[in-house]
């Protein structure tokens, strides 16, 4: 049974939509703000958390970025009925499984939440901002959280994540051919690479990664990933 976090100061909205997930037979709880969220988050084991953007003591965006410091493997989607662009690239940069509206579209709210994976976290380097949406969205349809960087700068500011996997361009702007694959080897000792590049003869011989050469076929690229993310499941699960 999956068991979900809701988190919204309208304590009225959570409990309709509680109600409809607990029809689906999963187990929920409410949180009407951030700090109460925070600390059930510490003692119980949610499969997801869903939150409101505009709540009093810290928003959504915020109370991400404490998520990520207690459980970096929590699936998050958020909700909204208006936010500035400011708040919402910050919680996009904790990693989100979704951003939704309100009134939330209850069917596509359940269909993310049966195939929101723990531990799902991907590292999406590509400076092609429609190849990159498009990634975005096949990987989320898969329940994968995906937090994405466009050029080299924004590749840096990936540090406080923990994904299990990154996809990477082999060109970035800001940086020479393969030096932001090179970093982000660094800084993710063992992290699974997989190399997207429109310039495969500049690969060069790194180990754990693997090449796709532009053009590609998506659905080999997501299917690589959710092999890596079965692997980890499976090495976790002989841990236990």
């Amino acid at each position: 049974m999956r068991r979900y976090l809701i988190v919204d100061d309208n304590v009225q909205f959570a409990e309709n939509v509680a109600e409809i997930l607990r029809d689906e037979g999963c187990e929920v709880a409410i949180a009407a703000d951030g700090p109460a969220a925070l600390s059930q988050l510490r003692t119980v084991h949610f499969d997801a958390l869903i939150t409101d953007m505009k709540m009093p003591q810290m928003n959504g965006g915020q109370l991400l970025h404490q998520v990520r410091q207690v459980d970096p493997g929590l699936p998050a989607v958020l909700l909204t009925a208006y936010t500035a662009d400011a708040d919402l690239r910050q919680a996009a940069s904790e990693g989100l499984l979704a951003v939704l509206p309100k009134p939330v579209p209850i069917a596509q709210l359940l269909m993310l939440l049966r195939v929101a994976r723990r531990e799902g976290l991907v590292a999406l380097v590509e400076d092609d901002r429609a190849l990159a949406d498009n990634l975005c969205e096949a990987l989320r349809e898969r329940g994968f959280t995906v937090v994405a960087a466009h050029d080299a700068k924004q590749a840096e500011e990936l540090t406080g994540l923990k994904p299990f996997a990154a996809l990477v361009d082999l060109r970035v702007p800001g940086s020479p051919s393969g030096e932001v694959l090179q970093r982000m080897r660094e800084r993710f000792p063992g992290l699974p690479l997989l190399v997207i590049s429109g310039y495969p003869d500049e690969m060069p011989q790194v180990s754990g990664t693997t090449l796709f050469a532009k053009p590609f076929d998506t659905q080999r690229v997501v299917d690589a990933l959710e092999r890596l993310h079965g692997q980890g499941a499976a090495a976790s699960g002989s841990l236990a």
